[in-house]
C-alpha cells in the first residue's frame, strides 16, 4: 500500500513545502500555510488516446458554433455566445448576484436542452424560491444539492446535461485528496476533473468562484489559467448598477463588458448604459465633464466629477473613485507644472459616477477639465464631451477609434468634442457635432471657458 505524505501549502498562491513555515516565501503572506495529506487513486487516472503530431497546414480549422445565453449583455460577454465544451469562471464579491445572473441564463438555455444546476451552498428549495422570484420556469432545468465530486459526476453520467452549473467551486470536494473544501489542493483537483469533463463531454460548463479581500478569486492562480474565460461581477453596493467584465477569453475581447441593473426580478440588461449613467447628471455645476470612453467596441458616455477645496491638515489628500489613484496624480503634477494651476495645497477628489471603472488613458484629457472647472469654480458647457491622452510634457496624444466616441456622443444630444488634434485625421463627423482639436493641455483651458 502506498504511504500518504504529508505536505503544507499555501491557500494563497498554492506554494507547497514538506515543513510547515511562518511566511510563504512565494506570497509573502504569514500564518497561510496548512498541513495537507494526499491519499493515492486506487488504480490512476485514466490516460487519454496518444496523440498524433499534425502538419499545421492539413489541419481543417472551422468557426466554433456558439449557442446564445438568451441574455445579450452576457453573449456579448462572452464573445458571441457559448461555445461547446467550455469552461467559464464567474466571480465577484458576496451578494453582487453571481447565482442570480447564472440561475436567470440556465433557465434561458434550458429552452433549447437540458440543464443541471449544481447547488453546493443552498438547498433545491432555497434556489426554487429564487428561481420562483425571478421566474425561471424551464421545464429542462434540474436542481443538484451535492459537494461531492464524485457524485455529481455521476449524476451528470446519468443525466447527460447540455448545459452545467457549479455554485460553487470553493465547495466542491473530491474524496482523493483528505483536506477542507476550498483548501487550494482541493480547488485545483476539482476544476482539473471539471475541465476534463467539459472537453470531453462537450458540456459547456459554468464555474462559481468566491473572491477573497483583495478582489482576486479564492484559491490558485492557476484555476484561471485552467479555464477558458473569467469573468468578473463588479458592481458598488451603493448603485444598482452591476457590470461583468472578461478578464480572460479565449473565444473573444477580453475588453468587452455587459451592463446589468438589479431590480426585484432580478438583473435587467441595460442595452443603452450611456443614458443610465448620464440620467441624474447636474447642469452647470463645475466639476462636471461627460467623457465618451470604449468598453472592448462600445462606447459609453459617463460623467467624471472632481472636487478641488482648500486642504484643512497639513498633507493634501488624494481620492480616486473610478480611476487609477496614480493616473490621478500624475494629471495633478501636469496641471501644477505645465498649466500653471496652484494645486500643491488642495484637497482633490475624483469620482466616475455610476460606479465605471475607467483604465484607459483616453479620459486624461477630461480629469483635467474637471479639476480645472472645480478649482477655478467655473462650470464646462453642458452640451460638450472632452476625451484624449495627456503626456507627462503636456502633449496631448490621439487615441484609438474617435470616430466611434463622436457618433455616441451626437446621438445623445451633445454638439461640441474637444479631442487630440493627431485624432481629427479621416473622421466623417455627424453636421450637428462641432470638433475642436488641441496640441498642448494648457489649450484646453481658453476653450472651455472662453
Amino acid at each position: 500500500m502506498a504511504r500518504q505524505k504529508t505536505f503544507f501549502t499555501c491557500q494563497q498562491c498554492g506554494f507547497q513545502n514538506p515543513k510547515w513555515l511562518g511566511k510563504c516565501p512565494d506570497c509573502n503572506q504569514w500564518n497561510t500555510l496548512t498541513e495537507e495529506q494526499s491519499q493515492p487513486q486506487q488504480g490512476g487516472r485514466a490516460l487519454p488516446a496518444p496523440g498524433k503530431p499534425q502538419k499545421m497546414a492539413e489541419i481543417t480549422s472551422t468557426a466554433e458554433d456558439r449557442v446564445s445565453c438568451g441574455i445579450a449583455e452576457l453573449d456579448r460577454t462572452l464573445g458571441g455566445g457559448l461555445v461547446p465544451g467550455s469552461l467559464i469562471l464567474v466571480g465577484g464579491d458576496p451578494g453582487i448576484g453571481k447565482s442570480t445572473l447564472l440561475l436567470q441564463a440556465i433557465d434561458q438555455l434550458a429552452k433549447t436542452g437540458t440543464a443541471l444546476y449544481v447547488t453546493a451552498e443552498e438547498s433545491t428549495r432555497q434556489v426554487k424560491l429564487r428561481g420562483e422570484r425571478l421566474g425561471a420556469t424551464s421545464q429542462n432545468l434540474y436542481l443538484l444539492a451535492e459537494t461531492s465530486l464524485e457524485q455529481i459526476r455521476k449524476r451528470v453520467a446519468e443525466l447527460n446535461p447540455d448545459y452545467l452549473v457549479i455554485d460553487s467551486i470553493q465547495t466542491i470536494f473530491t474524496n482523493s485528496i483528505e483536506s477542507a473544501p476550498g483548501s487550494v489542493s482541493q480547488v485545483r483537483e476539482c476544476a482539473g476533473q471539471l475541465m476534463i469533463l467539459a472537453k470531453g463531454e462537450g458540456i459547456p460548463t459554468f464555474l462559481v468562484g468566491h473572491v477573497t479581500k483583495d478582489g482576486s478569486i479564492a484559491g490558485p492562480r492557476v484555476l484561471e489559467h485552467m479555464v477558458d474565460t473569467v469573468l468578473y461581477f463588479e458592481g458598488d453596493p451603493g448603485h444598482p448598477y452591476r457590470i461583468l467584465r472578461a478578464v480572460k477569453n479565449r473565444f473573444g475581447s477580453t475588453n468587452e463588458i455587459g451592463v446589468f441593473e438589479m431590480c426585484s426580478s432580478g438583473l435587467r440588461e441595460v442595452a443603452n448604459p450611456s443614458e443610465l449613467f448620464l440620467a441624474e447628471r447636474p447642469e452647470k455645476n463645475a466639476g462636471s465633464v461627460v467623457v465618451p470612453a470604449m468598453e472592448g467596441t462600445r462606447p459609453i458616455l459617463v460623467e467624471l466629477q472632481a472636487l478641488v477645496s482648500s486642504s484643512s491638515f497639513g498633507t493634501p489628500q488624494r481620492t480616486a473613485i473610478g480611476i487609477d489613484h496614480k493616473r490621478m496624480a500624475l494629471l495633478v503634477a501636469i496641471l501644477d507644472k505645465k498649466v500653471e494651476l496652484q494645486l500643491a495645497g488642495q484637497d482633490i477628489f475624483v469620482n466616475v459616477a455610476g460606479g465605471v471603472r475607467l483604465d484607459e488613458p483616453a479620459v486624461d484629457l477630461a480629469t483635467i477639465a474637471a479639476l480645472a472647472s472645480s478649482h477655478l469654480n467655473r462650470a464646462i458647457e453642458s452640451q460638450t464631451v472632452i476625451f484624449g491622452e495627456v503626456g507627462l510634457t503636456g502633449e496631448v496624444r490621439a487615441v484609438s477609434q474617435p470616430e466611434l466616441r463622436i457618433k455616441e456622443a451626437a446621438r445623445l444630444g451633445f454638439n461640441r468634442c474637444i479631442l487630440p488634434q493627431g485624432s481629427l485625421k479621416n473622421i466623417t463627423a455627424p453636421k450637428e457635432m462641432t470638433l475642436v482639436g488641441i496640441r498642448h493641455a494648457s489649450e484646453l483651458l481658453d476653450l472651455i471657458f472662453n
